[in-house]
């Protein structure tokens, strides 16, 4: 397997990821940060546009995960290769959302 394989593994745990706080809050009826709010990734988009946001995220990480290569759910390496893609972007998610959420400083 060619190390590309697992670079498009990454991104595509990275984007699916990125899928699930957009793609639930959308279907919460919540508006929720996104990059076609106005400034990006700050201001607030409908949930409508989160759902098709996360549905986009979602659709490419299948792309990613399941076309690029052969993925195996029972290949450890390929297997960390996608973890690690969801808990970097969740870690930066946590980050960059809980400046909004308060979820950076939890004693206030």
């Amino acid at each position: 397997m060619s190390w590309y394989h697992y670079v498009s593994y990454f991104f595509g745990g990275a984007l699916l990821a990125n899928a699930i706080p957009h793609f639930v809050s959308g279907m919460m009826g919540r508006a929720f940060q996104s990059p076609f709010a106005k400034p990006p990734g700050e201001g607030l988009s409908s949930s409508t546009v989160n759902v098709l946001w996360g549905a986009f995220n979602l659709a490419v990480a299948y792309v990613l995960i399941c076309q690029v290569g052969d993925f195996n759910l029972r290949n450890p390496v390929q297997v960390l290769s996608a973890g690690l893609g969801v808990l970097v972007l969740a870690l930066v998610s946590a980050r960059g959302f809980g400046r909004f959420h308060g979820g950076n400083n939890p004693g206030k």
